[in-house]
């Protein structure tokens, strides 16, 4: 990959994306509304701003999927690269498919035919403007799945073309090693929702033969799955709405508070943003989790993009576990 953004530290992806930032951009944002009115051109602006700002910011990844605002996300992001195609060498784009909506044929579903697959992917590069993508991440495990014929279809894919790399979202690790089991190319992420707010993906290990860890619902295993396997997690939700970096949250519960705190005064310490402070966190532990982060604020995205010039101390990173689960570790 040629001219990559300026960035001012650059990690591994995985040995197969090696120059990928330590930070994902989710695209929901972009494209207006979740509703059926056209791309407008304020919405096609903000598009072009955000991508810029990502890009001098050091994040060249960004993230899609085909169901965002019905579409319009990924149609206002091939506005800018039908108007500026030259910013395609130097960024990686994911999107996602598999999930369909209620329609005539049936209600909310998961879809992983090889019709839907490929139609997917077709209608995908249409609205990006783009020949290929980088990565094509299954979004949710469809229970109907049908193995070989979603490996086939994968590899026709990859022969083709069309995409390079491919990925899961919001799968646990037996669900991972047995769509692996028939594929000759191997999933390179697994993007899941794991933040400072949501705990189970830890607690999952620490309170392994504890009474605390009865109700966690996160498959234990799965990070050391991924570690053992090079895929990279990406975390979703990876802010929390803002939770503990800005939000009013006069409402919620006293360790909530106790913690956004506490995020305010490391971001003191290590003099970079809450928001930077909430990221570092999840990037500190070894399996090297990539935020995807969604916001649209240009000086937002400025913040988040700290987090890649920290690494909280041990200390610290405990006493944001700790706080954030509301007591002390058993």
């Amino acid at each position: 990959m040629s001219e990559l953004a300026n960035t001012k530290k650059m990690k591994p992806l995985n040995k197969y994306l090696s120059d990928v930032g330590d930070l994902a951009f989710g695209c929901m944002g972009l494209g207006g509304g979740w509703d059926q009115n056209p791309v407008a051109d304020n919405e096609i602006k903000q598009a072009h701003q955000v991508i810029d700002t990502a890009l001098e910011s050091g994040i060249n990844l960004f993230d899609h999927a085909d169901i965002y605002t019905f579409g319009k996300a990924e149609k206002a992001f091939g506005h800018v690269l039908a108007e500026r195609p030259e910013l395609r060498q130097k960024m990686y784009i994911q999107s996602k498919c598999g999930i369909r909506f209620s329609d005539k044929s049936g209600p909310k579903r998961y879809d992983f035919s090889k019709q839907w697959i490929n139609s997917s992917v077709d209608n995908i590069l249409s609205r990006l403007n783009t020949g290929y993508l980088d990565i094509l991440m299954l979004h949710r495990p469809d229970p109907l799945m049908e193995l070989d014929e979603v490996a086939n279809t994968l590899l026709a894919l990859k022969n083709s073309g069309k995409v390079r790399h491919f990925g899961v979202s919001n799968m646990q690790y037996q669900q991972m090693a047995y769509l692996q089991s028939a594929m000759d190319t191997p999933l390179v992420n697994n993007q899941i929702e794991i933040s400072l707010a949501k705990l189970d993906w830890l607690e999952s290990g620490v309170l392994v033969g504890n009474s605390q860890g009865n109700n966690i619902n996160f498959a234990a295993g799965t990070l050391e799955y991924c570690q053992t396997n090079n895929v990279q997690i990406q975390a979703w939700g990876c802010l929390s709405q803002g939770l503990f970096s800005g939000r009013n949250i006069d409402d919620q519960p006293a360790h909530i508070k106790a913690t956004a705190g506490l995020v305010f005064q490391l971001a003191g310490k290590y003099q970079v943003s809450t928001e930077a402070i909430v990221l570092a966190w999840l990037m500190r532990h070894p399996v090297k989790v990539q935020p995807v982060i969604g916001t649209t604020n240009l000086d937002r995205i400025k913040a988040c993009a700290q987090a890649s010039n920290i690494q909280l101390s041990r200390s610290d990173w405990y006493a944001l576990y700790e706080s954030a689960r509301g007591e002390e570790l058993p």
